[in-house]
């Protein structure tokens, strides 16, 4: 009935009944999955021809190994319908940059991570509905708080703007200084100069004041 994709994997469709019925209508099936550094999402779908009985869904669940490599506690992901028969899901964060997780991909090997068990169960909308709303306001807060930290993270004060402004246009007009008269003169057409291309810095990185040395790459 289900099929999974692991990027950078063969489709996965040894699926295993885990509540066998004397009439052979299974609701609960569960595929394994060997884990890797990068794996954090995946794709379930239905197979060509399968139809879920009326007002149900197939409930996807999650079981990760812990700390100390035994399984945790199921928990929900998502769910398929016969009017949504495929999703990608998120099965963990993951904190691996794009090199690191394509070079995992390229290796084979996948860097054994443990086991993870990808539950499917055949359930009634009015039990999977309250779950989707959950997992939804989990990553409405998720967002939110890192959207949070991040601004916070990046604000510094007015104070600290003005010095690093006035520093750049002091490490920019200072090359072009004249001694006239024993003081120190810039022409005002090198101040017009610094202006534009301070301008097009902002346009190009606006935030790059906020970093520790906005001049590191200037």
């Amino acid at each position: 009935m289900f099929s999974v994709v692991v990027p950078g994997r063969p489709c996965i469709t040894d699926i295993v009944a885990v509540d066998g019925q004397p009439n052979g209508q299974a609701t609960k099936f569960a595929f394994t999955i060997p884990l890797s550094a990068s794996l954090s999402d995946i794709v379930v779908f239905f197979l060509p021809g399968t139809t879920l009985p009326p007002n149900t869904g197939a409930a996807i669940y999650a079981q990760l190994p812990d700390q100390n490599g035994q399984p945790s506690d199921f928990r929900f992901i998502g769910a398929l319908a016969n009017e949504k028969p495929s999703g990608i899901f998120t099965v963990r964060q993951s904190s691996r940059t794009e090199a690191e997780e394509e070079d995992d991909m390229l290796d084979e090997g996948g860097g054994g991570a443990g086991v993870m068990t990808l539950g499917i169960s055949i359930e009634e909308v009015q039990v999977i509905a309250p779950q989707l709303a959950s997992l939804e306001a989990e990553k409405s807060n998720t967002s939110t708080a890192l959207v949070t930290q991040a601004v916070g993270q990046r604000q510094i004060s007015t104070k600290v703007l003005a010095q690093r402004i006035i520093g750049s246009a002091f490490n920019f007009l200072a090359s072009f200084a004249e001694s006239d008269k024993g003081q120190d003169v810039v022409p005002l057409k090198s101040f017009h100069n610094w202006w534009a291309k301070f301008e097009r810095r902002i346009e190009v990185d606006p935030a790059f004041l906020e970093r520790e040395d906005p001049n590191a790459n200037a």
